[in-house]
């Protein structure tokens, strides 16, 4: 039967990796860092094979390893995780990003791959600005068995990528690029209206959304 830690302000799923192959993260924006501290030491407590908090600002990356030292952090993508009984890794994720801009999202896309057990290959900077970026990154692309596309401004990389790959491919939408952008609206629409099949969407700046996807997808197809 599902069960759940009731700490009051927060039921936590700690039964959602038995059911989905996934633990719940923690996203800590809006919580205190008691909060963040108390919803970790469940997750721990029921054995979750890792803990990950998304939109972490320095108090509560400081909360997760308050709980468990060993924790680790990356401050530019506002992430803390610990990581204490990862699955062994099966299948590839390929990750490719249209500009350097985008590596929050990128590095939140990777480490929640591979904290679900998956083979994580990133490719940064190989946006259409400069076509032939992408090249090098293409025999990576080819071979993994889900695809991760990760761009801003008019985002045409996913179609570009889209295009030339048989792995189902992930977009990710970001928030980079200047006024007429939108905060990423606009490459939400340019990713949505892709004209190459085999592309879906996540929101914006969702590297975790794409991450937890492209895994599920890549461990069933190894």
């Amino acid at each position: 039967m599902d069960s759940f830690a009731d700490l009051g302000f927060a039921r936590v799923d700690t039964s959602r990796e038995a059911r989905q192959g996934a633990p719940e993260a923690i996203v800590a924006e809006g919580k205190t860092p008691a909060e963040i501290r108390a919803i970790a030491q469940a997750l721990l407590d029921a054995e979750a094979s890792s803990v990950l908090v998304t939109r972490a600002d320095a108090e509560a990356r400081a909360a997760l390893r308050e709980v468990a030292p060993d924790a680790q952090e990356d401050e530019r993508a506002r992430l803390a995780w610990v990581a204490r009984d990862v699955p062994e890794a099966r299948g590839t994720v390929a990750i490719v990003s249209g500009g350097t801009s985008d590596l929050p999202v990128v590095r939140e896309a990777q480490v929640r791959a591979e904290l679900l057990g998956t083979n994580v290959v990133v490719h940064v900077d190989a946006g259409v600005a400069g076509l032939h970026r992408l090249e090098p990154a293409l025999p990576d692309l080819k071979r993994a068995d889900c695809v991760v596309v990760v761009a801003g401004w008019d985002a045409a990389l996913a179609s570009v990528v889209g295009g030339l790959v048989g792995a189902p491919v992930i977009a990710v939408p970001t928030s980079t690029g200047y006024g007429a952008t939108f905060g990423g609206v606009s490459a939400l629409l340019a990713m949505i209206t892709s004209c190459a099949a085999g592309v879906a969407v996540v929101n914006i700046d969702d590297g975790f959304g794409a991450g937890t996807i492209a895994a599920r997808i890549a461990r069933q197809s190894a």
